[in-house]
């Protein structure tokens, strides 16, 4: 199984897509094990969606649309829905 996956930075206001066979591990390394690498500088990320795929190809395709404009916009759409932005500002 794969696992594309939407990252959120809630401090940085910043999303990831990715994919992954190891969900689990993938995201420890986002968060701390990682070295060097676009996601060291956003650190801490929290998953904000997932799903599951039976192959690498399927995974791939999944994440490309993802970081497409209707993608992002879609991703930005669940993150908005689990971060509603207080009316207080």
């Amino acid at each position: 199984m794969f696992t594309v996956y939407v990252l959120y930075s809630v401090k940085f206001n910043q999303i990831y897509i990715g994919y992954t066979s190891d969900l689990t591990n993938r995201i420890l390394s986002h968060n701390k094990l990682a070295t060097k690498g676009h996601t060291i500088k956003y650190r801490p990320w929290v998953v904000v969606h997932a799903e599951e795929y039976g192959t690498k190809t399927e995974a791939i395709k999944r994440e490309n649309y993802l970081k497409s404009t209707q993608g992002r916009k879609l991703a930005w759409k669940i993150i908005r829905e689990k971060f509603p932005v207080s009316s207080d500002g």
